[in-house]
């Protein structure tokens, strides 16, 4: 993704775009880090204008450098920020026994999700007592809105208008496959609604299936996700309502505590 797509001619704008998108970047690679040219690719960038970047933020403590390795670090901060940010956006310590509470109901993998902008990040992860993982989503990892079951109950929760203009630019289809083309995503969106949870029949990973509910904030836009995910045999048609019914239990009760701050 070019972080400098879309940039209007507002000063400064084309710079913050920059420095934003390799932070993004940063954040997909901890954490290991990542080198000046895999960041620079990931945000759009040429290696020079990257590693310049990466330098001034350095001086600044938005970013750190290995001197050995030659890594590249979300540097301390980014943790100072976020800890101060976290009291207004963070809902992760309340959500926490929803989504250990999931994975010892269902025996599965479960999560917690954040919609950042247009995509989903994921911050927590509970591993069920079934021996058997996917590992398609971790802590840390990011999917564009439609894609996943975390990002398919969030986007179906948007505005129609919103949703039209997000996945004519989104060209999901290219990186994900046909099934993520605008048509076969709003069928899933029309699903999404009927039933109220999200189910990712192996689109990304096959046999690897998820669902997903969002978590509403207290101006009821979606903004967060419960999810599960598993292999196929533990999704069978006969099962997903139960998972549906216990994810959108949970979500709701997050949604509730949240809408009462």
């Amino acid at each position: 993704m070019n972080a400098s797509k879309g940039a209007s001619s507002t000063p400064g704008t084309q710079v913050v775009g920059r420095i934003t998108g390799l932070l993004r970047a940063l954040s997909t690679t901890m954490p290991e880090g990542a080198g000046t040219s895999v960041l620079a690719r990931m945000a759009g960038l040429s290696r020079p204008t990257a590693h310049r970047l990466l330098a001034s933020l350095t001086e600044q403590g938005f970013v750190d450098r290995d001197q050995r390795t030659g890594l590249w670090f979300l540097g301390p901060e980014i943790y100072l920020i976020g800890s101060v940010a976290a009291e207004r956006y963070d809902i992760t310590e309340s959500a926490r026994e929803h989504v250990d509470a999931l994975a010892f109901a269902t025996g599965e993998s479960a999560f917690l999700s954040a919609r950042r902008g247009n995509e989903t990040v994921c911050l927590l992860r509970s591993d069920g007592s079934f021996p058997i993982r996917s590992f398609v989503l971790y802590e840390g990892k990011r999917f564009p809105l439609g894609v996943a079951s975390a990002g398919i109950a969030i986007l179906s929760f948007m505005k129609d208008g919103w949703i039209d203009r997000y996945l004519e630019t989104a060209a999901l289809e290219t990186e994900y496959g046909e099934q993520h083309a605008p048509a076969r995503i709003h069928e899933k969106i029309a699903e999404t609604r009927q039933t109220g949870y999200a189910v990712n029949p192996g689109l990304i990973v096959e046999g690897s299936w998820g669902m997903g509910a969002a978590i509403f904030d207290a101006a009821g836009q979606p903004a967060w996700a419960l999810s599960l995910t598993g292999i196929e045999p533990r999704f069978a048609a006969e099962r997903r309502p139960t998972l549906g019914r216990l994810l959108l239990e949970h979500a709701h009760l997050i949604s509730e505590s949240i809408r009462r701050r």
